[in-house]
Order: C-alpha cells, then structure tokens, then sequence
C-alpha cells in the first residue's frame, strides 16, 4: 500500500488530481478511531477538501503516474488507426466514457479523451459528451503536467495539436 506524505500529489479516482494537505484522526464513535488523508482538490474555481479513509486508500487514491505511463498515455492518445464511428445512442456512450473516466486510470481516461476528440470532428455531440470531453482534458492535463513537471497550458497545447 502506498503510503502519502503531507505535500504529496495524489490522484482520487472520482475527483482527479490532488495536494495531501494532512493526515488526521478523527473519533466516531468511543473507541472507534480513524485516520484520514486531507486532499486538497483544485476544480476550477474554489479548492475542495476530500477526506480519504487511509485504511482504504489504496481503493481510491494513487500516485501520479511515472514517464513510463506518460509515454503510454500520448501513444494512446496519437494512435493512427482510425477508430470507427460510434453509432450507439449518446447516452450508452456517456455511460461507457463516465464509467471508464471513473476507474481513474490514466490510459481509460485517455481513450475517452481520444474518442470523444474524434467524435467531434464527425458530429456535433451531445451537452453531456462536451462535458465528458472538458473533464476528461482537464483530468488528463493536471496530470501530465505535473507527472513531466510542465504548465497546464503547455499539455493542453500539446493535446490540442494531436488532434488539430
């Protein structure tokens, strides 16, 4: 089980990117006890607090990913073949996108990502596919940038050039 320090970078997987900023315990109950991570989750606009039981953690929070799953990452995302065009109503595609965007995965995400890029180059989507698309760059971005140590809108240049 990977253990976070105060100042850690995590990642949760229904809330994306996150700063630990403290590790506490907190009584429920006499003699019932438990410890928490504090995850400080920045989302566009107002920093939201994320308690994360740290006896389960591992259940829901992950480090950033390393070069080795950056470089899978935009090897998923430059993929040449083309994928074909999804003729499943928008809403089971919403479902299947959201389901994979909340495993968390990096590589899931960035299929969504990809698919939902291309997508929109053949049709126009749907309100709740252009919000799946925002969320999925947005979870894509933090993380890349800070798993390569670059700015924001650098990846999101680079992203935006993939797909141009």
């Amino acid at each position: 089980m990977y253990q976070f320090k105060v100042g850690d970078n995590a990642v949760h997987l229904s809330h994306g990117v996150g700063i630990v900023r403290g590790i506490e315990e907190r009584e429920f109950s006499p003699g019932n006890k438990q410890s928490f991570y504090i995850l400080e989750i920045q989302d566009n606009g107002a920093p939201k607090k994320v308690f994360v039981p740290i006896n389960n953690s591992q259940q829901r929070l992950r480090p950033i990913i390393k070069q080795k799953e950056v470089d899978e990452v935009y090897k998923i995302l430059r993929k040449k073949d083309s994928t074909p065009i999804d003729h499943q109503t928008w809403n089971r595609r919403y479902r299947e996108y959201m389901e994979k965007i909340h495993t968390g995965q990096v590589q899931e995400i960035a299929v969504v990502l990809r698919a939902l890029f291309l997508l929109k180059h053949d049709k126009d989507l749907s309100f709740g596919e252009r919000k799946l698309l925002d969320q999925a760059k947005t979870l894509l971005v933090k993380e890349l940038s800070l798993a390569q140590n670059l700015e924001e809108a650098d990846v999101e240049r680079e992203l935006e050039a993939i797909f141009a």
